[in-house]
């Protein structure tokens, strides 16, 4: 509802975001260089490299500029919980190398959906409770069945391979889960997605579809990391019930 004065104030935030990005697209350092491609987000490979090439042409004498365009672009999807990490998470490897890139992209995936996590706690709870209740609901549900282990759950829980992570971004402040461990369960929790990203970003050109990033045993490798993740929880259960017992 546009009346709705959390709408009102979404909507304004967005566009303040809107226009910061649009302000660094229009003041882009003049390159004198036909190559030069319009600097948007990508939404495909072809995409991807054509922006690739541009912003290495900026990297010589404005990496200041490619840095806060890049951490601007990066925060403005996660915040708003729009798709397409996995090309910035690319874009990032192929600009800034493996080491740095992982770095500034694991930084910026914990802020940026940080960031989403205040903005639904501000101004989102009636938008997201009319359109989600079911999926809160149930999600909820099974936070309450994991409180005693609740930071290893939400480590599992991004871990997974097919979590949607838009969606516990938005949720976690209406199911009361504390701001540290949401930001410390998605900076760790991501670490493995961004890592695998970022490494295939570094050799761009042999990549001819996403698909090729996440294949079976890739995907398979990150379920193991997520199984792992809930043997502390399985652990402190049992001994919690353990304890009990004794008692």
């Amino acid at each position: 509802m546009p009346s709705d004065p959390h709408w009102i104030w979404i909507l304004v935030i967005f566009g303040l975001a809107t226009g910061w990005l649009y302000h660094l697209s229009v003041t882009a350092p003049t390159l004198d260089n036909a190559a030069a491609s319009p600097l948007k987000f990508p939404s495909s490979l072809e995409d991807l490299h054509s922006l690739v090439n541009t912003l290495t042409l900026y990297k010589s004498d404005h990496i200041s500029y490619i840095v806060i365009l890049f951490c601007s672009a990066y925060l403005y999807k996660q915040t708003f919980a729009i798709p397409g990490s996995v090309f910035l998470n690319l874009l990032a490897g192929a600009l800034f190398g493996a080491e740095a890139g992982f770095i500034v992209t694991s930084i910026l995936t914990a802020c940026g959906a940080t960031n989403c996590y205040l903005l639904s706690k501000n101004f989102g709870k009636p938008v997201i409770i009319r359109r989600f209740k079911t999926r809160l609901e149930f999600l909820q549900e099974k936070i309450e069945a994991n409180m005693d282990s609740l930071f290893y759950f939400l480590l599992f829980v991004r871990l997974f391979p097919m979590s949607p992570n838009w969606f516990l971004n938005m949720a976690s402040p209406l199911l009361n889960i504390p701001i540290h461990y949401f930001f410390f369960s998605v900076l760790i929790g991501l670490m493995p997605y961004n890592f695998i990203c970022v490494q295939t970003g570094c050799v761009l050109s042999s990549i001819k579809s996403v698909n090729d990033i996440f294949t079976f045993w890739i995907l398979f490798k990150l379920l193991l990391v997520a199984l792992v993740s809930v043997v502390p929880g399985i652990l402190i259960k049992w001994w919690k019930g353990k304890t009990i017992k004794m008692d």
